[in-house]
């Protein structure tokens, strides 16, 4: 036996062992698609059958066999055509346009005995050829468009397209040079056997090769599982998993629905970002996966009005896989995977999608758990706050309001007793001085609520921020402290200029306050690049780097800071930067290299070059 033969029988037996496993598989599930695989082998099949009738004598090559080998050769890019459509899309004149013509070159084949005239060979040569290069194009672009495992498949068909355009050519390279004959009918049969082994490896790939063709992106899915439930928002995580469903299985389209127990649908997000509700009493395959807790296969599905449809859909039948999303004894939705083409998926795919399906089960009740532990510790946070807020309003209140009351009663008694007595002029201002004290803590709090609401800031006029730091360290620069103002000259904005002196006073207030052994507190007012540049210095206790994040939340104190020793609420500086924010401006803080705080400020001016409002 020559090379040539055994490469040859080599051949024929590859080719008939796939024809014998499409015909089952066509038989087990007969889909159009399977249907015309089928098809395209059966031809393939018959002519080897024919062929080797001929080399063992049962046939003879005159008569008929050679227009019905013809029309059999004919046949396969059509039958090729046919596949392109069914996994992709062929326009509706190509297709009949080949039927016309082949049904042409048939009857041709039939009515002229061979040896054919030259100009039929060249016809029947040219659409053979042009017929399996657009199929070989279309198949390309059809695998450029996919991914994962339907990419493979459309390139090992691609693949396979092109062999067998090559196998063609060289036919005609074998008549043209007959001395080569021996050589190209060896490298032929090479040919055809890649172009087989090609075809099955797209049309028909065994379940281990699918397997680890889908092991790339599944591997990769489940090793991002981990960082899913993370995500900013569960929106974010159903994308991520609709992404990583699709790529694993390469079908173009995923979705999950959850369950929405309070309107008893499933809710699913589609394209556009519109919401859609499926009613699961509809009888719909995700509500059967949903109802009995088990996958479903529908290899061919037409979509009413009332279904979610994914996007850029190329035909109404469409195929789904779908399954529950199960943690414990609650479902929590399905995971559906969708194909516009129904051979993309075999039903061992099944198996896989309910993997996924699991997975997502996993990472939505990690989620779960996630967004329950962040409200606990919100409730905490906030139990927290409200008690510490507690305490500090009942400590500094306490003061003014003991001192209030103490000295109330004694203008009472001394009243009472010596009734002709003047007034105690110093009791009264006493008593004026703790109640403006009580007032202010009660302000505080009210501004505290409108720096949460956006609500701190009233008319805004032109405000010379100078001559407010000017007017604050000329209250305060006195005993122990000393107040300086360094600038080079007036620095205008549009400021409400009622707030701009809070905050200037209250950071001011601060610097003195936490400097109890005395010292400079120097304030610097900077205009740069059209914004007013606000510095704060003091020499005091300075605040932990832990703490400098911090100081500017609501009801914050530093760990160094004694209530005994320094009163207040915290709110101070979360009122300060509800100003600066509410301006447009940003607020932070900075230790001294070698002590205390320097508080920055920086405000947008609102006055353009030539000086006028915005």
């Amino acid at each position: 036996m020559s090379a040539q033969q055994l490469i040859q029988y080599i051949t024929w037996a590859f080719y008939l062992f796939i024809f014998f496993n499409v015909a089952i598989q066509a038989v087990r599930q007969p889909l159009d698609a399977n249907f015309d695989i089928a098809l395209f082998f059966t031809t393939t099949a018959l002519i080897i059958a024919i062929s080797t009738s001929e080399l063992a004598g049962w046939l003879s090559t005159t008569g008929y066999v050679v227009p019905v080998t013809v029309a059999l050769l004919l046949t396969l890019p059509y039958l090729l055509l046919r596949l392109v459509d069914d996994f992709s899309f062929v326009p509706f004149w190509l297709k009949r346009g080949a039927e016309l013509t082949l049904f042409l070159l048939v009857v041709a084949g039939v009515l002229y005995v061979a040896p054919y005239p030259g100009w039929l060979n060249f016809l029947m040569l040219a659409y053979l050829v042009l017929l399996l290069i657009y199929c070989a194009i279309a198949f390309i672009r059809a695998a450029w468009q996919a991914n994962g495992v339907t990419q493979r498949r459309m390139v090992a068909v691609a693949t396979g397209t092109i062999l067998l355009v090559s196998l063609f050519l060289l036919a005609d390279v074998q008549l043209v040079a007959p001395a080569l004959a021996d050589t190209v009918m060896i490298f032929s049969g090479l040919v055809s056997l890649a172009s087989g082994i090609s075809y099955y490896l797209g049309f028909a790939p065994p379940v281990f090769l699918r397997r680890a063709w889908q092991e790339p992106e599944l591997r990769a899915f489940l090793g991002r599982a981990a960082s899913l439930p993370r995500l900013p928002d569960t929106a974010s995580i159903l994308q991520k998993l609709e992404e990583g469903a699709s790529s694993s299985l390469g079908a173009p389209n995923a979705r999950v629905g959850l369950w929405n127990p309070d309107d008893k649908v499933l809710r699913f997000v589609l394209d556009d970002g519109r919401v859609f509700d499926l009613d699961v009493a509809r009888g719909s395959p995700a509500g059967q996966a949903f109802a009995t807790k088990r996958p479903v296969f529908v290899p061919k599905y037409t979509y009413d009005d009332e279904t979610p449809r994914p996007q850029n859909r190329m035909a109404e039948v469409t195929s789904l896989m779908i399954a529950p999303i199960i943690a414990g004894d609650r479902t929590l939705g399905v995971l559906s995977v969708y194909a516009p083409r129904t051979p993309v998926f075999v039903e061992d795919d099944l198996s896989l999608v309910q993997l996924l399906a699991d997975q997502a089960a996993v990472i939505l009740e990690s989620r779960a758990l996630i967004d329950e532990a962040a409200r606990v510790r919100a409730r905490e946070e906030a139990t927290r706050m409200k008690d510490d807020f507690l305490s500090a309003a009942a400590h500094d209140l306490k003061t003014p309001l003991t001192t209030l009351i103490a000295q109330a009663q004694l203008l009472e008694r001394r009243t009472l007793r010596h009734p002709e007595a003047p007034p105690d002029l110093q009791s009264i201002q006493r008593l004026v001085k703790e109640g403006q004290r009580l007032k202010n803590l009660v302000l505080e709090l009210l501004d505290a609520m409108r720096a949460e609401q956006g609500m701190l800031l009233g008319q805004r006029e032109q405000t010379d921020l100078v001559e407010l730091v000017r007017e604050t360290c000329a209250h305060h620069g006195a005993n122990e402290h000393s107040c300086i103002v360094d600038s080079d000259g007036p620095v205008i904005g549009i400021y409400d200029r009622n707030r701009m002196s809070q905050l200037i006073e209250n950071l001011v207030e601060n610097a003195v306050k936490y400097s109890p052994d005395g010292g400079e507190v120097r304030v610097q007012v900077l205009s740069e690049h059209g914004q007013a540049h606000l510095l704060v210095c003091d020499t005091g206790i300075g605040i932990p780097a832990e703490d400098l994040p911090h100081v500017f939340d609501r009801f914050y104190r530093g760990k160094n800071v004694e209530d005994k020793r320094f009163m207040g609420m915290g709110l101070g500086l979360f009122i300060c930067r509800g100003i600066v924010e509410q301006h447009g401006g940003r607020i932070w803080a900075t230790r001294n290299p070698y002590r205390g705080t320097t508080m920055h400020v920086m405000l947008p001016s609102g006055v353009e070059e030539g000086g006028n409002d915005h």
